[in-house]
């Protein structure tokens, strides 16, 4: 079984969706990265997480997902997933 992939859900604007992008991008990571602004259904999941508000950026592994972590938060989620 595959195991489930890091998504990222940002924007293009938002420095701290980038300083994610540009760490994880630097670590050699796969994710898929969605801008909440321009992807109707990155939006509808980002708001079903957070009763309909928009919150970002949101990094997601399967079902379990951190809000604007720092890089030491999103550290500790990536080896929670075993992802490095």
């Amino acid at each position: 079984m595959d195991r489930p992939k890091l998504q990222l859900y940002g924007t293009d604007w938002c420095p701290k969706s980038a300083v994610l992008r540009n760490y994880l991008q630097s670590k050699w990571i796969e994710f898929d990265d969605f801008n909440v602004e321009t992807n109707v259904e990155a939006d509808a999941k980002v708001r079903a997480l957070y009763d309909g508000k928009l919150k970002f950026p949101t990094i997601m592994v399967g079902t379990d997902f951190i809000k604007n972590p720092t890089i030491p938060q999103l550290n500790k989620f990536l080896k929670k997933h075993n992802i490095d």
